[in-house]
């Protein structure tokens, strides 16, 4: 008769216990309890004897009960919504250096869903026992911003449930400073190529560009929607009316401020001599391309750090620190000029 469970599977090997490595030892289960911890009160020959029983018994902790013992994980949960952004990646790559200069490992994790099972699955994570802490970067109701385990989970939307920049990060009052800049450089009708209005950014960027132009006096010649395309741009600028009067484009992000370029070289117009462009985002292309792009510089790496450090303070019992320093840079380059 054959001595298999049922459906022809084998038994999984019992995983040797703390016990067992205390036996072998020959010291107490408290004694090996105290070594895991690195507690120094363990001797060296007692050290060197429970190493020997772990490596021989190839015994591995149980880091869930350990977890559910003493809240000590070492370990931390950032928590973004379903979707991709690259801004998402340079802002985890900060918080994630941020949490481990603290001694923290970190996981990331996609919510997606209803706003409530979004909210079940950041309560389902903080009271796993596997998490110190949790760091929503995305919208959840408040009343999950501490789980019944006691895990704190810090909330700072920055996207919403599609992944589009939010909150602090669709912050556009760097676009005050290139309308004001390109006034000051003679300029007085302007052009923008704005993107897709479903993105609380592009619609910021607009806002902000028609109450700079309206507060220093020069003239919007149109607002046009591109919805983040470089083709649309390119037709904008191409369809210009040659006595438009408009000698600075102002686009909504660098691929519409590409297009523009495309389309005024087409006409055979020389950037900045005829025309002014400028972006928003720094992207490498555009420091690359000739003329190099007049663009906006977000430093997400900042904001990363700026979050993590809220939740290592919260995980501290202290308040998180006030921070309100720039990370934002305008970045001038060859595609501005002198109006003509």
């Amino acid at each position: 008769m054959s001595s298999e469970p049922p459906g022809g599977g084998h038994t999984a090997p019992r995983r040797p216990t703390m016990r067992e490595v205390a036996r072998l030892a020959g010291v107490s289960h408290q004694t090996v309890s105290r070594y895991f911890k690195a507690d120094g009160t363990v001797h060296a020959d007692l050290r060197a004897r429970i190493g020997l029983a772990v490596e021989q018994l190839d015994y591995r902790p149980n880091l869930v009960a350990r977890a559910m013992r003493n809240r000590h994980t070492g370990r931390l949960a950032f928590l973004l919504p379903h979707g991709t952004a690259v801004s998402s990646l340079e802002m985890l790559a900060g918080a994630q250096d941020e949490a481990h200069r603290a001694g923290y490992g970190v996981e990331v994790f996609t919510l997606d869903g209803t706003s409530r099972a979004r909210a079940e699955r950041a309560l389902e994570l903080a009271d796993s026992g596997f998490y110190e802490g949790l760091l929503a970067l995305t919208a959840l109701p408040l009343d999950t911003r501490r789980a019944s385990s006691g895990t704190p989970i810090v909330v700072t939307p920055h996207y919403d449930a599609h992944m589009r920049s939010i909150g602090e990060l669709a912050d556009a009052q760097a676009m005050a400073e290139i309308v004001t800049g390109l006034a000051r450089q003679g300029h007085r009708r302007f052009l923008h190529l704005a993107g897709g209005y479903e993105h609380l950014s592009a619609l910021r960027r607009r806002d902000v560009y028609l109450e700079t132009i309206e507060r220093l006096g020069l003239t919007s010649h149109a607002v046009i929607d591109c919805h983040w395309l470089a083709q649309r741009a390119r037709e904008a600028v191409h369809a210009l009316p040659a006595d438009s009067g408009v000698t600075a484009v102002i686009a909504a992000n660098d691929l519409l401020a590409a297009g523009a370029i495309s389309g005024a070289v087409a006409r055979g117009w020389r950037v900045p001599q005829d025309l002014s462009v400028t972006g928003w985002d720094n992207s490498p292309v555009g420091a690359a391309m000739p003329p190099a792009l007049t663009t906006v510089f977000v430093d997400h790496d900042i904001i990363g750090r700026r979050v993590a450090r809220q939740l290592l303070a919260t995980l501290k019992g202290e308040t998180p620190p006030e921070e309100n320093a720039p990370f934002t840079e305008v970045i001038w380059r060859s595609s501005t000029g002198p109006a003509r």
